[in-house]
C-alpha cells in the first residue's frame, strides 16, 4: 500500500470517530493550530494559493523522490484544511502526489460540508499540491 494510501485510510478511522461534523469542523480547527507557522517574512505573494476566499501561503522544499510543505493561513478552518491535506501528502514521493486523487475528500464527507468558497479553495489548495509535486518531477 502507498504512503498516501496508508495516511488517508488513517485519517479516514479518525473522522469516523466523530458523530457530527461540528466534531469533524473542531478536530479540522485543532489539526491547523499543529500546524507550524510561516514567519511573516515567508508569506509572499508568490506563495498564495489561487481561489481560496481567505490567504493560504504554502511553501515547498524537495528533490525528485521526496517533497515536504510548510502552509499558514489567515482563517482557522482554511488552515485546518491545508493542514489535513500537508498530513497526507508531506514527504513523500511528488510522482506520488502527482497521481493521488484525493479521494480522502470524499470519503470523509469534506467537500460537501464546505461552503461553495471554501470547496472552491480547497479545489486550488489541491491543485497547488499537485502542481508543485509536478514541478519536482520535471526536475
Amino acid at each position: 500500500m502507498s504512503e498516501i494510501k496508508q495516511r488517508e485510510e488513517e485519517l479516514v478511522s479518525e473522522f469516523e470517530l466523530f458523530e457530527s461534523w461540528m466534531e469533524k469542523y473542531e478536530y479540522i480547527i485543532e489539526l491547523g493550530k499543529e500546524l507550524p507557522l510561516l514567519a511573516e517574512n515567508e508569506k509572499s505573494d508568490d506563495l498564495l494559493i489561487e481561489g481560496c476566499q481567505s490567504r493560504v501561503w504554502l511553501k515547498t522544499s524537495g528533490n525528485a523522490s521526496t517533497i515536504k510543505f510548510q502552509a499558514d493561513a489567515d482563517a482557522i478552518i482554511t488552515k485546518g484544511i491545508i493542514a489535513l491535506l500537508i498530513r497526507l501528502v508531506d514527504n513523500i514521493d511528488p510522482k506520488e502526489l502527482v497521481e493521488y486523487n484525493f479521494g480522502v475528500v470524499q470519503a470523509i464527507g469534506l467537500q460537501e460540508h464546505l461552503s461553495p468558497t471554501r470547496s472552491n479553495g480547497l479545489i486550488g489548495m489541491i491543485k497547488r499540491l499537485k502542481n508543485e509535486a509536478l514541478k519536482y518531477c520535471l526536475s
